[in-house]
């Protein structure tokens, strides 16, 4: 299975910490690729020297027409949203479902239509919060936790403790 987040919606004034954060939680949380409907090298270069320290093979990628890019997946689309069916009744049925998963979250007001294209829309609690926060919970949930054990085979490593910061590098 592949998981693809899909960011809908960046602002240049005002996300690019936002947007880094959304794609390090996909990142860390064990989706392997997240896609921007804007394109920001900053962003880009922010998550690729992430990668490149921490390992892993996680990939972004910036799309013209996020509408053609969703229609044309062939997955589960999976859109988190406060309006949308609470997440502990649906999850049962998105987890039988095997295949690839798109989840779409909004950086702004979501087009309309997205509720139409999606398989799913989901609710993480019915309050507004972050999309950081729905998206992580969301891939936790999704993969019961196994994502957090994985290697990532960076140069850099944590090795955890109970007090203290430990940090081994390869370098």
């Amino acid at each position: 299975m592949s998981i693809i987040v899909l960011r809908l919606g960046h602002r240049f004034a005002r996300d690019k910490r936002l947007s880094t954060h959304v794609a390090l939680t996909s990142r860390a949380f064990g989706a392997d690729k997240i896609v921007f409907d804007v394109q920001d090298s900053d962003v880009k270069d922010s998550i690729e020297a992430v990668c490149e320290s921490w390992g892993g093979g996680f990939q972004v990628e910036y799309i013209k027409n996020w509408k053609t890019f969703v229609k044309g997946f062939s997955g589960l689309k999976i859109h988190l949203t406060m309006y949308g069916l609470n997440l502990n009744g649906v999850l049962p049925e998105i987890r039988k479902l095997k295949g690839d998963k798109l989840i779409i979250i909004g950086g702004q007001k979501v087009p309309s239509e997205v509720y139409g294209m999606v398989d799913y829309n989901v609710a993480v609690g019915g309050q507004p919060h972050s999309e950081v926060a729905a998206l992580a919970v969301f891939l936790d949930r999704l993969q019961d936790g196994v994502e957090l054990d994985k290697d990532f085979k960076g140069r850099n490593r944590i090795i955890p403790q109970a007090r203290g910061k430990k940090v081994v590098s390869d370098e």
